[in-house]
């Protein structure tokens, strides 16, 4: 059985718990907090297997965790790296596409109605830019600018005047 190291001995000094907990205080994203959290417990004295129980992480996970503070002593090296991920595929259309375009009557630019859906808007603004972009992205976007998308909604005119005449009466 390994004996629990206490604070000093791990590398903490007397202004990281004051930092850990300004820093857990302000953390936004759940993985920093949940990283910083774990750091602080140790610091104030837990054992890595405690902490590794309570957050419900490897104890090895706690290791890494307090050795990439431990480095600088600085909250920021806890926070995710930067990752590759899935690239934007609708980066062409900004906002000022999509106010330029809900401008336009669709009748003119050759489609068969006059009011444009998210989905016709969409498929427009794929063609017209060359880049595919989702209705589901469109409405989230549009969303951000503040527009709202809906039905349109039809009504009828007064009747004729002449109607009657019309209907043969």
């Amino acid at each position: 059985m390994r004996i629990a190291k206490r604070p000093a001995s791990l590398g903490f000094n007397q202004y990281d718990v004051t930092r850990l907990t300004k820093a857990l205080k302000c953390a936004t994203d759940a993985r920093l907090f949940q990283r910083v959290q774990a750091v602080l417990w140790v610091a104030q004295g837990d054992t890595i297997s405690e902490v590794a129980e309570l957050t419900g992480v490897s104890g090895q996970t706690v290791y890494n965790w307090l050795q990439r503070y431990l480095a600088c002593h600085q909250v920021a090296a806890l926070a995710d790296a930067p990752r590759s991920g899935r690239p934007v595929t609708a980066p062409r259309v900004t906002a000022a596409h999509i106010l330029q375009h809900l401008r336009c009557n669709p009748l003119r630019l050759g489609y068969r109605t006059t009011v444009w859906s998210v989905k016709l808007l969409a498929v427009h603004l794929s063609r017209r830019y060359d880049c595919p972009i989702n209705p589901h992205t469109l409405r989230r976007r549009m969303k951000a600018m503040g527009l709202r998308c809906k039905r349109p909604r039809y009504f009828y005119g007064e009747k004729a005047p002449h109607r009657a005449q019309k209907k043969g009466q």
